[in-house]
């Protein structure tokens, strides 16, 4: 079986490419996060390294992070693939769904690292990998917004049928979709048919900036699955 890794940053989208890709035969042998330079959150949706290496446990695939600034991100990717491929990994999962250029990056860098990428969700219907990752048993918190978009009350929602209808109420006036795939909000995972225990949050806090509420985890543990 071909050796991959899962680009990671504990939502709901790439959890799902990872769950499709080890369904279609790929064995994924890592999960790849990038954290910022002082260690302190991860790039992509602002929550702690911690928080993510025990999410990591929960599903028992190892978890690498690297951390880099903004200007370091792409040199930093590439040289941490570089370093799987010494391990076996020939290629990546990512859980893009119909953003170009981001695709464009992702085909780009796996180019220059010699591994092949695998989009599972790529082009799909939004609405049908939402109502899938819900009716698969996964189960994912609100844990960013952009709040030109939605309002930061959401943060802490789960993810279920009720907030897919919340969403579709959004479509018109703001153009906020499904995946919410241009940013307009991040989920984190807690639990799921690719976890072994369940992520229990224990304590949050809010952080508003300029156009973004994130609600940051600062206690989580493991518990015995339901």
């Amino acid at each position: 079986m071909q050796q991959v890794f899962t680009s990671w940053s504990g939502g709901k989208d790439g959890c799902r490419a990872c769950y499709r890709a080890m369904n279609n035969g790929l064995t994924v042998s890592h999960l790849v996060n990038m954290i910022t330079a002082d260690g302190d959150r991860s790039w992509s949706h602002g929550q702690t390294p911690e928080l993510l290496q025990l999410q990591a446990r929960a599903m028992d695939i190892p978890l690498v992070q690297q951390r880099a600034t903004r200007a370091e991100y792409e040199a930093a990717f590439k040289n941490l693939i570089l370093s799987l491929k010494k391990e076996g990994v020939t290629g990546g999962v990512f859980g893009d769904i119909d953003f170009n250029a981001h695709r464009e990056w992702i085909e780009n860098v796996c180019r220059q690292t010699g591994i092949t990428p695998h989009l599972p969700l790529w082009l799909e219907s939004q609405d049908k990998i939402m109502k899938e990752f819900i009716g698969l048993g996964f189960e994912a918190v609100v844990v960013s917004v952009k709040t030109s978009l939605i309002d930061e009350s959401v943060l802490g929602r789960k993810v279920d049928a009720d907030f897919l209808r919340y969403l579709a109420g959004l479509k018109e006036s703001k153009g906020v979709t499904p995946c919410g795939e241009a940013g307009e909000y991040h989920t984190f995972v807690v639990d799921g048919p690719l976890f072994k225990e369940r992520v229990a949050i224990l304590s949050s806090e809010k952080l508003i900036s300029e156009d973004r509420a994130i609600l940051r985890v600062t206690q989580a543990d493991l518990k015995g699955k339901q």
